[in-house]
Formats: structure tokens, C-alpha cells, sequence
């Protein structure tokens, strides 16, 4: 077990945004987790991360060096260097994950800076073999970020996050507002890396096609609520909970 979510609740109010949310991920493996908007997807995905405390429930992760641990027990120094290593955060929008002012080698290396490597040669090298490995032109490594395309951005963010080898990666729509020719193949480069490096990934979509192709399991939230779980093919293909049935019938038949 790589991260346990235990009971988690966060409440906006009286009306709770999510509920009693519990699941397990492994190390290697990848989660989707979908529903229609106002389902509590992105809620949930902010309580995991670290990025918003919950109400309730527990949240565990298993650090390299000292076992597990409950993420909302650490110090927020813990937490901000957990999320500089083990840690990945892929935003929907990749203007929210990159620094638009600075170039798109400088992106990818600040993480590795942000670890105490100094070494200029070391870092640019580092910094051009992610951008390669995320499919972009090395030569545009000193460009700024204003001047790729969204899908571009994408891929950068992407590298940004992964150069530090991470453990876990968390995705919020990834693909959202591509083409979808640019959403396939930042979805094929989105499985090969998962696969090649063995990433643990939790991937909120509302696109159920990207779930199947990018995950071994998968929930189904509605109104904050998980109301199936799951293999992913087992889910889509033959679901239980008649929410997940409309869901599946009106996204995925013609």
C-alpha cells in the first residue's frame, strides 16, 4: 500500500462536498476517479494531496524512510517537501502548475533545485531529457511557457513533475480542454510513463474513455459519495449501481 484514505469528509458548510470516502492505492498502480461535475472529484483529489485539510478521516501515505504516515500529522515543512519528491500534482489548467515567467528549462529544473542540485550542467541535462521524454523539441528549452500551445504546456508541466522520480502522482483532468487529437496523444504518453516508471496515479476525469486507457481501477462518485468501485474494464463493461449504468450508457454508446 502506497497511500490509504480512511473515512475522508470535507464540508462546505452543512452540505458535505464529500463523504466517507475510503480507498486504497498500491504501488504501480493507477486509480481513476469519475463522476459528473459537483460529484466531489476535485474535492477529494485536494484532501489526498495535501492541498485542503479535510473535516474527517485519515489520509496515510507510505514515506520511503519512515514508514506510514498520516499526511495531515506532518508539519507543513513535511508536507512541502513530500510534494517536491514523492509527490506529483498535475493541474488542469498547466498554467497553475508552471511558472509562465521563466523559461521551459527552468520549469523542469527549479523541482531539482528545490532539492539542493546546483550543478548548472547537470540540471540543464536533466531538463532536456525530460523534454524529450515528454515528446517536445529540446531545442525550445530556453523558450518561455507563453509561447507553447495548451498541449504543449501540458507535456511541460509533466515533465516539471516528474523529474524528481516521484512515487505518486495526482491528475485532475489532465486532458481537459485539448484537441482531441492532442488529447490522445498526450493520453499514450500519459500510459507509457505510468507504466515505464511504475508511478502510483490518481487521475480525476470526467472522460471515461481516458479511464480505461489509463487505469487498472476506478470509483464512481456521485454527490460526494463513492457508489462503485472497482476494475476499470469490470466497471464500465458490466456496471452495478444504476448511477454508473446512466453514466456509462450516455458517455460511452453511440
Amino acid at each position: 500500500m502506497i497511500l490509504q484514505v480512511d473515512k475522508v469528509t470535507k464540508r462546505y458548510g452543512l452540505r458535505p462536498a464529500i463523504e466517507d470516502v475510503s480507498f486504497s492505492l498500491w504501488p504501480g498502480e493507477v486509480l481513476a476517479v469519475v463522476g459528473e461535475s459537483g460529484s466531489g472529484k476535485t474535492t477529494l483529489l485536494n484532501c489526498i494531496s495535501g492541498r485542503m485539510k479535510p473535516d474527517g478521516g485519515a489520509v496515510r501515505f507510505a514515506t520511503r524512510h519512515e514508514g506510514v504516515k498520516d499526511i495531515f500529522s506532518m508539519s507543513e515543512a513535511e508536507r512541502r517537501l513530500l510534494a517536491r519528491t514523492d509527490w506529483g500534482y498535475v493541474h488542469q489548467r498547466p498554467e497553475e502548475g508552471l511558472r509562465m515567467e521563466v523559461s521551459a528549462g527552468a520549469n523542469v529544473g527549479e523541482r531539482l533545485m528545490a532539492l539542493g542540485e546546483r550543478h548548472y550542467g547537470r540540471i540543464r541535462g536533466a531538463a532536456a531529457d525530460w523534454l524529450a521524454r515528454v515528446e517536445m523539441d529540446v531545442q525550445r528549452i530556453d523558450e518561455s511557457p507563453e509561447t507553447f500551445s495548451g498541449g504543449m504546456r501540458q507535456r511541460l508541466q509533466i515533465a516539471r513533475n516528474l523529474v524528481t522520480r516521484p512515487r505518486l502522482v495526482f491528475m485532475d483532468e489532465p486532458t481537459s480542454g485539448l484537441d482531441v487529437s492532442v488529447q490522445a496523444r498526450l493520453l499514450d504518453l500519459l500510459r507509457s510513463l505510468t507504466r515505464d516508471l511504475s508511478l502510483a496515479a490518481v487521475i480525476v476525469t470526467h472522460d471515461l474513455a481516458a479511464a480505461r486507457l489509463l487505469a487498472h481501477r476506478m470509483i464512481v462518485m456521485k454527490s460526494g459519495r463513492v457508489v462503485e468501485e472497482g476494475l476499470t474494464d469490470q466497471v464500465l463493461d458490466d456496471p452495478q449501481h444504476p448511477y454508473t449504468q446512466l453514466l456509462v450508457s450516455s458517455v460511452l454508446q453511440p
